[in-house]
């Protein structure tokens, strides 16, 4: 035997060994890596079903109008009043929200979060009297104000940031079927067994929402490819808000996020079904399967316009799309006469589909500021985009009170067709203002600034 073959040997071997250890460490990798992608997926999951539960809790007085109004004598300005205390709580949180998720990371807050939506439920529920009725809409409104800015923060923390329009398109699609929930399994519910017990039932699934939440969510991602999650100081964060503040672009572009939104907080939450019934003819069972379709119009759309935003590496031109489509359809259902009840259920899937392209402006907010501070900004934009709610939920039913007849039915008002289509007139132009604005707002082709 040739001696260097001797020598070369052991080289071969460690060679082929070094094969072999490289081969394993690939192999066991990879299911490291799945292990890792299915726990963001799974932590951002129960995120978005606590948004989902959110909007569940938030639309209730929409399925609930009638029976409302004669527990406790309401006019239509009181009980958009009543639904309204929800966004007095909501609205005026989110700044703080965006602070403390910025400061202390999702985990604990959304535990707590969600527990305060339970309580408030059935505080809701439990009582004869209208002030501790908005108590407890108020405190539900405390609770759900850190859902949506938690199930975003939870993202940037875990999933790619190139995917965030995508991403958020998802989270809103749970939301909406949350919504979608409520209008139909509500209304069931409340024929079936009351208002109260419904609510009731609603209460307890937030506790069992409280402890899954506590269980599975985490706030540190271990893959270190991953943007950092910074725990700043309120000093620092103070700086950075006041920064995004000054910044005209965060307020066009939330003021576009809320004219879209009226779908939802001045339509679909509240004054849709109501409308469905009084103006359209339908049943109370039929005027919540067609509501829903605004809400199932989100939940298909917003994905949609997501993954279509991050295809064409594009922002403003989904959102004017979506403008032109949702004013075109909201016209047809508010003025055009006589109309089918397929083509009220269509009218009503397109008119929430285009709408949501709205979903669009947390991702703009997004790479329009700095990461460490994406719940601070994601917040600010979300509380503006729920002025609608605080304002035009009350603001419909006075218009509404204001042509009033004086007619009711088993203690409930009833308006006009002409009522309805001079308070919601509001819908249109509202679309059509935000419209205008894209014309203002630059375009960010999805970059994400650096700290």
């Amino acid at each position: 035997m040739n001696p260097m073959s001797i020598l070369r040997q052991p080289a071969s071997i460690t060679k082929l060994n070094n094969r072999i250890t490289l081969k394993d460490s690939y192999m066991t990798r990879i299911p490291s890596d799945k292990k890792l992608l299915l726990t963001s997926w799974l932590i951002c999951g129960v995120g978005a079903l606590y948004y989902c539960y959110e909007y569940f809790l938030r639309i209730c007085p929409s399925v609930m109008t009638p029976e409302l109004m004669r527990v406790y004598g309401l006019t239509g300005a009181q009980v958009g009043n009543l639904s309204a205390f929800y966004y007095h709580a909501y609205m005026p949180m989110q700044i703080l929200v965006g602070l403390l998720m910025d400061r202390f990371a999702p985990r604990r807050l959304l535990t707590i979060a969600c527990f305060l939506c339970a309580i408030g439920t059935y505080l809701f529920a439990g009582t004869s009297s209208l002030a501790m009725a908005e108590a407890g809409r108020f405190l539900v409104g405390f609770g759900s104000a850190f859902a949506f800015v938690g199930a975003l923060k939870l993202a940037t923390i875990w999933l790619s940031p190139n995917r965030f329009a995508l991403i958020s398109g998802i989270i809103m699609c749970l939301g909406m079927t949350g919504a979608m929930m409520g209008d139909v399994l509500l209304r069931s519910l409340v024929d079936d067994i009351g208002w109260q017990q419904t609510i009731y039932l609603s209460a307890a699934a937030g506790l069992i929402l409280t402890a899954i939440i506590w269980s599975i969510i985490r706030d540190v991602n271990p893959n270190h490819t991953a943007i950092a999650h910074h725990q700043l100081n309120f000093g620092k964060l103070l700086t950075e808000l006041l920064a995004a503040l000054k910044n005209p672009q965060i307020w066009l572009n939330g003021m576009v996020g809320f004219l879209l939104y009226m779908s939802l907080s001045a339509f679909a939450e509240l004054w849709g079904i109501p409308y469905l019934e009084q103006a359209q003819g339908l049943s109370k069972v039929h005027a919540a399967h067609a509501n829903s379709m605004v809400f199932l119009g989100w939940a298909i759309g917003a994905p949609i316009w997501g993954w279509f935003s991050d295809f064409i590496n594009r922002r403003r031109l989904p959102i004017i799309i979506g403008c032109i489509g949702a004013l075109g359809w909201v016209t047809v259902l508010l003025y055009v006469p006589h109309l089918s009840i397929k083509t009220i259920y269509f009218s009503l899937f397109a008119f929430g589909l285009f709408s949501s392209a709205q979903i669009l402006v947390f991702a703009i907010c997004h790479e329009a500021t700095q990461h460490k501070i994406a719940g601070t900004a994601i917040a600010l934009t979300n509380m503006i985009v729920m002025i609608g709610g605080n304002i035009f939920q009350p603001f419909i039913g006075k218009l509404l009170d204001l042509g009033w007849k004086g007619e009711l039915l088993q203690g409930a008002r009833v308006y006009s067709i002409h009522d309805y289509q001079t308070s919601l007139s509001v819908l249109p132009m509202s679309i059509i203002i935000a419209f205008v604005l894209m014309s203002f707002i630059r375009e960010t082709h999805y970059k994400i600034k650096k700290d």
